[in-house]
């Protein structure tokens, strides 16, 4: 298991991030997701913790806030020394029946830190993630609630999640100017067959310094290798009643047919090599993996000892890669010039190696 920084403060936390949708399954899409209660998520907890995995992720949402009890509980019932794992928990969406239950405003965001840690157990989260964009509320407004937060104890870091590029500069503006605290992560879609962020998220993130968690990066199941144009009868899977994220099924199951042919040559799953894939990005700081048995978190464990040589990353960045839309493709040719020269100057050829 490696370590990675995130974003560009100075804590570390594991390449893969153990994600707990999967954990309570109160009804709905979560008892869809998965139903797992106290016994089996504690197994789940403790394997990802011996493999070394130190990320765990959660939301106030998930199953209604059972997720968040059940990881609790998990942690302590387990005794995990608080300093030894890095818990994220989420906040944005409904949780109760009255008018401000729900966006990113200072009144939702500070009743939620409240009620998350009565639920996790916790004095503190480490990282503390803004669930989604709220129209109805300013970002400065949303920043000088988790800048308060901060300065208060109860959030060590915060982040977001599904925000737009220009979104995330705006906020990251408001933060110099003011002198507020400022995301630090962005969680976001990501696979070998949904490689949208590329165009505008990844070059952000690696201008501010933000680290990317990934959310779905077996694109709910679809990418796990169970499935392909020969067999596309999901029955009995999630994505049979929840279709969720929207996949171009056609440009996922030519990934698919690649990925299998390189996961035959190596003997390892074709979830191994989608995982793999996404570890080999440049951008990306940590996977969230979920399961619903200790034998899927063990195989998606491993996909951390898969290394894809050259000649791999080139087919599947062949079979993957994103048709051309401007503005990038005049970026790229009004560009290419000046990559050129610096490519040529000292500096250029060290990084280049």
């Amino acid at each position: 298991m490696r370590y990675n920084q995130l974003g560009r403060t100075g804590v570390f936390v594991s390449e893969l991030c153990l994600g707990t949708m999967t954990f309570g399954g109160t009804g709905g899409i979560w008892q869809q997701i998965g139903d797992l209660q106290q016994s089996d998520a504690e197994r789940l907890i403790g394997r990802a913790i011996d493999a070394g995995i130190n990320f765990i992720d959660t939301a106030d949402v998930y199953s209604s806030g059972l997720s968040e009890q059940i990881t609790g509980q998990a942690l302590r019932n387990l005794k995990v020394p608080r300093d030894s794992v890095v818990v994220a928990t989420k906040v944005f969406g409904q949780t109760g029946d009255f008018a401000n239950a729900r966006g990113a405003s200072r009144y939702h965001v500070m009743d939620g830190i409240k009620a998350s840690l009565q639920r996790l157990q916790l004095d503190h989260v480490d990282l503390y993630q803004i669930h989604g964009f709220d129209p109805a509320t300013p970002i400065e407004e949303t920043l000088r609630g988790l800048d308060s937060l901060v300065q208060q104890g109860h959030v060590r870091y915060i982040g977001v999640s599904n925000w737009a590029a220009w979104q995330i500069v705006k906020a990251l503006g408001i933060s110099e100017r003011l002198g507020l605290a400022r995301f630090d992560t962005l969680q976001a879609y990501y696979t070998i067959a949904g490689r949208d962020l590329e165009r505008e998220l990844v070059p952000m993130l690696k201008s501010e310094g933000l680290g990317l968690m990934v959310w779905s990066p077996l694109a709910g199941g679809l990418l796990s290798g169970k499935f392909g144009r020969e067999r596309q009868d999901e029955a009995g899977s999630r994505r049979a009643t929840f279709d969720f994220p929207p996949v171009d099924r056609e440009r996922a199951f030519d990934c698919v047919d690649v990925m299998r042919a390189i996961a035959e040559a190596k003997g390892v799953s074709v979830a191994q090599i989608a995982l793999a894939w996404l570890l080999h990005q440049r951008a990306v700081m940590s996977v969230i993996v979920g399961a619903k048995r200790v034998e899927q978190l063990d195989d998606n464990i491993k996909a951390t000892q898969v290394e894809l040589n050259a000649d791999d990353l080139a087919k599947l960045d062949e079979v993957s890669r994103l048709p051309s839309e401007y503005p990038g493709w005049m970026l790229e040719r009004q560009g290419d010039p000046r990559r050129q020269q610096i490519a040529e100057t000292r500096w250029g050829r060290e990084r280049n190696g």
